[in-house]
């Protein structure tokens, strides 16, 4: 099986060309979020690099978020644009969990945040089972304290992946020696791993319903649920 991966659901943009299990090619960007800009020409590039014609590809995948809304957009319609086309399977991967796969210890506790603003975060907890996370809490937005409440629970040794800069401090202060934050590094998205993933997952049936998990409402969908109260279990799109 011909598999194109991508990932970019935040400042990083990770594209992968892999055949089964193996990786022939794959290339990250960090430096700056111009995904709009870059993505086509990295898949195009990987592609005739690989050997790789469209039409030799079987699935497409994508980290479907949590993450930047512009990022997910971005990554979500090219992967929906490429299986409809080529009539191909989509397979949606969690962006948290794409990053605790960068851990492989077995039965390793793993916790992986992106920062949500106003001392929030999107956040998942995993535990590595043969050398895949498996999940324990369900990927959610929340207050950090909340989160760190959950952590606490659990009592056990943990490592924390993402955006821990802002946090890292109060998890110290909390869990002590049973945390570990790990160098940036380990946190950085690869679309290897969210291929690697995708091999657990089924592919997505309605390939147009296909949407990113955002986790939150956006700005427009809460100011409108703002000015209309008694509608708020309608279908936003449905409202406009």
């Amino acid at each position: 099986m011909k598999i194109l991966a991508m990932d970019t659901s935040n400042q990083p943009l990770s594209v992968a060309v892999l055949e089964d299990s193996r990786v022939l090619a794959t290339e990250t960007v960090t430096v700056e979020q111009k995904h709009a800009a870059y993505l086509a020409p990295i898949i195009e590039r990987l592609m005739a690099t690989s050997g790789v014609k469209p039409a030799d590809l079987d699935r497409v995948v994508v980290a479907d978020g949590p993450g930047s809304y512009t990022g997910l957009r971005i990554g979500v319609t090219t992967a929906k644009t490429l299986a409809a086309t080529l009539n191909i399977e989509l397979v949606g991967v969690s962006s948290l969990q794409t990053i605790a796969a960068n851990i492989s210890h077995e039965n390793q506790l793993v916790a992986v945040l992106f920062d949500g603003r106003n001392d929030n975060v999107f956040a998942g907890v995993y535990r590595i089972h043969q050398g895949v996370p498996t999940e324990v809490t369900a990927d959610a937005h929340q207050p950090f304290d909340q989160f760190l409440e959950t952590l606490d629970k659990a009592h056990e040794s943990l490592i924390v992946l993402g955006d821990t800069a802002h946090f890292e401090d109060r998890l110290v202060a909390q869990l002590g020696d049973l945390v570990t934050v790990l160098n940036p590094v380990f946190s950085l998205p690869q679309a290897t791993q969210v291929a690697r993933i995708a091999q657990q997952l089924p592919a997505i049936k309605d390939v147009d319903g296909f949407v990113p998990r955002y986790l939150r409402l956006t700005k427009a969908e809460a100011d409108w649920q703002a000015q209309h109260p008694k509608e708020d279990g309608h279908s936003y799109v449905e409202k406009i």
